[in-house]
């Protein structure tokens, strides 16, 4: 997010460049998952998240951390993204890192390409694996998104392996033109190739916050 609502999936959102200032927006963001999902693989049941983002002309610098039961997950994202007409387009990288035995440390490129309401998002990256032999992966998924219902197909290949459908529905809380809250709910349907066993459905509620700094 800014992996804001992370569970669903949704990505960092990324600025057109303004001329001829570029304008500097500071956020934070805190949250809760009734389930960790992310990339359709299950981190930890009931999650609190929270992340600090700062933008500026396109480009975007962040981080994220997570409860994932054995420590915290803590993220630190960068890169650029711009429009061109009704296309837009985005480069930059992704390091996954933990404080506990929960996982070990992931290094990614991040590439995105979208047009009107589809966004294609690609992840090449590297899995450090507690000092085994370093495994290779790409990510890839491609996003519907229409009036706050969306569609996303996602998959691995290289050393990774395994395929997710998720489809849900986020919107915010408002009362009397006041932004409460976030919301979304989510369905995702993991095959067995990805959870290395039996395939596996959730439902997963997110509720969030963000705050211009």
């Amino acid at each position: 997010m800014t992996r804001k609502l992370a569970t669903i999936g949704l990505a960092v959102s990324l600025a057109a460049v303004s001329a001829p200032a570029l304008a500097t927006d500071i956020s934070a963001n805190i949250g809760y998952n009734s389930e960790y999902i992310y990339r359709g693989i299950p981190q930890k049941n009931s999650s609190a998240f929270g992340g600090l983002d700062l933008e500026a002309g396109g480009f975007y610098l962040g981080t994220w951390g997570a409860d994932v039961g054995d420590g915290i997950e803590i993220d630190y994202y960068g890169g650029y993204g711009f429009e061109v007409g009704e296309f837009s387009f985005g480069v930059g990288g992704t390091l996954y890192t933990y404080t506990g035995d929960f996982d070990d440390t992931y290094k990614e490129i991040n590439l995105s390409a979208g047009w009107r309401f589809l966004t294609f998002d690609a992840a090449i990256g590297k899995y450090d694996n507690f000092g085994g032999p370093k495994l290779n992966y790409q990510f890839y998924s491609v996003t519907a998104e229409y009036n706050g219902l969306y569609g996303k197909v996602g998959w691995f290949a290289d050393d990774f392996d395994g395929t997710y459908i998720e489809g849900g529905y986020g919107s915010t809380l408002t009362v009397q033109d006041t932004d409460l809250i976030d919301y979304a709910f989510a369905v995702i349907y993991s095959d067995s190739t990805l959870l290395g066993g039996s395939s596996d459905t959730n439902f997963v509620f997110t509720l969030s916050k963000s705050f211009d700094l």
